[in-house]
């Protein structure tokens, strides 16, 4: 299961985000496992590149493809652009979530 962590201060704003796992379990395939896995690396990449890209967002990120982590946290303050695809990546986070569910995701939030 990817179990994916939203990082949420105290004024409702997604701070960081931290994903650990794959879809689905390696010795027992089930149908849409991979399709789960390549929305939830697609969406995320693509939220950590489009901050790098355009925002001057500071942020730190991490990642170990075998363990199927990723860690991305920002620095100092979010631009709203920063904010707006946060906030993009959760709902689509939350989205796939509803759809597929467990084994496959699973999203919880934490007060940082």
């Amino acid at each position: 299961m990817i179990c994916v962590t939203v990082e949420v201060d105290s004024e409702h704003s997604y701070r960081g985000i931290h994903l650990s796992g794959h879809a689905g379990l390696a010795d027992n395939p089930q149908e849409g496992q991979e399709a789960v896995c390549a929305a939830v690396s697609a969406l995320t990449l693509n939220m950590a590149n489009s901050v790098e890209h355009f925002t001057g967002d500071r942020f730190a990120a991490d990642e170990d493809e075998s363990e199927g982590m990723f860690d991305f946290r920002f620095m100092d303050g979010i631009s709203s652009e920063s904010r707006l695809l946060m906030n993009s990546l959760v709902f689509g986070l939350l989205n796939i979530e509803e759809a597929y569910g467990e084994p496959y995701i699973n999203v919880r939030f934490e007060e940082v």
